[in-house]
């Protein structure tokens, strides 16, 4: 099986060296770039499985190199930075990043949310499932991994589509916070309802029709269902 690439981005040569050191132990292979155009000019020709990204780097910053990985790639992004607001972390996530870590930080913490990240991109489709589930105006297709929303594409991340999928694999159910925090990022997150929150409404927002009433479920303090499609 091929080893998974990571792409480290900092312009800070101890952070890259301390990074790929941790990430090489656990056999993943590492790539690095010291600014946002040089990671640009490798994404098409390496492709790599995650990148690591610094938000503080000269030239182009990380909000922006993430702007334009997003117009060409879905390819997972850990945001590293020394910015820990929460304006920062939120503009992050909107950007389409998949998650966000402050220096310092614990290799070993980096390491969990990397092999997270890998996990649920890499989550298996609902077993025993519908496979295109239909509503007024969205027709969400598992198999092709692809969302129509009035007649135009929807592109999701892919911690979206990892969401999703837990989601869609429980139409109708109520999925409790912890158990879809578990699934989706690992039992080593189960407690962190604001992440849940922060991309539930991203996905929500991607799903929406104006003028019609989401089609996921808030129970809050408890959970979220996708509700079952009309035509069951």
């Amino acid at each position: 099986m091929r080893k998974h690439l990571i792409m480290v981005v900092d312009d800070e040569p101890a952070i890259v060296r301390l990074v790929k050191l941790r990430l090489e132990a656990d056999r993943y292979s590492v790539i690095t770039a010291s600014n946002g155009e040089e990671a640009l000019g490798r994404l098409d020709d390496e492709r790599p499985d995650l990148i690591v990204l610094d938000l503080m780097m000269p030239g182009i910053d990380g909000f922006e190199t993430l702007r334009r990985i997003r117009m060409e790639s879905s390819v997972p992004v850990l945001m590293l930075t020394a910015r820990a607001r929460d304006v920062d972390r939120l503009r992050g996530f909107q950007s389409g990043a998949d998650d966000y870590l402050t220096k310092p930080f614990n290799p070993e913490e980096l390491a969990a949310r990397i092999a997270a990240i890998l996990r649920r991109t890499e989550g298996s489709q609902p077993s025993g499932g519908r496979q295109v589930l239909r509503y007024p105006g969205i027709e969400i297709d598992l198999e092709r991994r692809r969302i129509m929303v009035n007649d135009a594409e929807s592109r999701l991340s892919p911690t979206e589509w990892g969401i999703l999928l837990q989601l869609a694999s429980n139409a109708g159910r109520v999925l409790r916070q912890n158990e879809l925090l578990s699934r989706v990022w690992g039992p080593e997150f189960s407690d962190e309802t604001h992440y849940l929150r922060t991309w539930i409404s991203r996905l929500r927002a991607k799903l929406a029709i104006e003028g019609q009433e989401s089609i996921i479920t808030t129970f809050p303090g408890f959970g979220y269902r996708l509700e079952s499609p009309p035509d069951e």
